[in-house]
């Protein structure tokens, strides 16, 4: 029990990065906090955390411990979960990373309606385009964009498939004119998203036909925003899913383009680590966020989602447009 206290005292003091704190979590003085750190540093013999009036850090062996012992307390506390009121009642903290766009645009406004129901469960969003490692970096839920996880271990959870939309600023169009065909993109102003799989060459559809166009970009980013503001400041053309643009079209700000071609949809999943007994609060907030987005998305947004077929979310996207007009 000792060795097991000396391990959460020090995973909390890295966590809050004070040990004070970390004792007020843990309902203990700072005295009985400070000699359970001791006696784990005494124990392993080797220093964990480095400390001095102002701040304290994690040594490289407080670094890999925090990522080991991490784990067996996560294991630990899931394995009381089962047999605790959490599983009515969850609590403690929940990580999920998903890109900035996703977070800004669905997970933070549905925090208050969330946080309503489980006051308890405190929720740590980091945004992020890349796909961080579950275990290192401590994280229960992730929202992605790929159907399939190379790691077994992974429960993959599909949301929906979403369109992707051309759109531009009607000064750019102005200015260069609408592309009216695929092949005329190759001479336009793209804003394209480097981490897409083959960002550089876009297929689209139109019934039987398909044409492939190579790009070259104006700007290309890792980051959606980042798009989205240069297209708003009418640098080019961006290619992007309709959830983070269909905003900025409804009011006039985007105008999209060639509307009667079909790019390849984009695939969002909920994914978490495959465990035998889900905890509480992964299952809670999944469920809730799949909800939450079939009742508060713009129609033609998601497809498989709300049992639309892409014909019908284009239709319901040039209506969209011509109202907001």
């Amino acid at each position: 029990m000792d060795r097991l206290l000396q391990l959460e005292v020090f995973a909390r003091t890295a966590e809050l990065g004070s040990l004070s704190k970390a004792a007020d979590s843990l309902r203990m003085s700072n005295a009985a906090a400070s000699r359970h750190l001791s006696a784990l540093e005494e124990r392993l013999a080797v220093r964990l955390i480095e400390r001095n009036t102002r701040r304290l850090w994690l040594t490289e062996a407080g670094q890999e411990l925090l990522q080991r012992c991490g784990t067996i307390l996560s294991e630990l506390a899931e394995a009381e979960d089962a047999v605790s009121d959490r599983a009515l009642s969850p609590k403690g903290t929940l990580r999920v990373t998903s890109s900035l766009s996703f977070a800004m645009i669905y997970l933070a406004p549905m925090l208050p309606s969330f946080r309503a129901l489980y006051p308890k469960l405190n929720v740590q969003i980091i945004t992020s385009n890349r796909y961080p490692d579950f275990i290192e970096a401590g994280i229960d839920v992730a929202i992605r964009t790929r159907e399939h996880e190379p790691d077994s271990n992974i429960v993959v959870r599909r949301i929906g498939q979403m369109r992707r939309v051309l759109a531009a600023a009607p000064a750019y169009l102005a200015k260069q004119g609408q592309p009216e065909h695929p092949a005329d993109l190759a001479r336009h102003d793209m804003l394209i998203y480097n981490l897409a799989n083959d960002p550089y060459s876009l297929r689209l559809t139109k019934g039987s036909a398909i044409q492939t166009v190579r790009i070259a970009p104006a700007l290309d980013s890792n980051d959606g925003q980042v798009i989205r503001g240069a297209a708003l400041a009418g640098l080019g053309i961006l290619i992007q899913p309709l959830y983070i643009v269909q905003g900025d079209i409804l009011a006039g700000h985007l105008v999209p383009v060639l509307m009667d071609w079909e790019l390849p949809l984009l695939t969002m999943n909920v994914a978490y680590q495959n465990r035998v007994r889900l905890p509480a609060k992964i299952r809670v907030f999944s469920d809730f966020l799949v909800d939450h987005i079939r009742a508060h998305s713009h129609a033609g947004i998601w497809i498989d989602a709300t049992k639309q077929s892409t014909h019908t979310a284009s239709t319901k996207l040039s209506r969209s447009v011509r109202a907001a007009k």
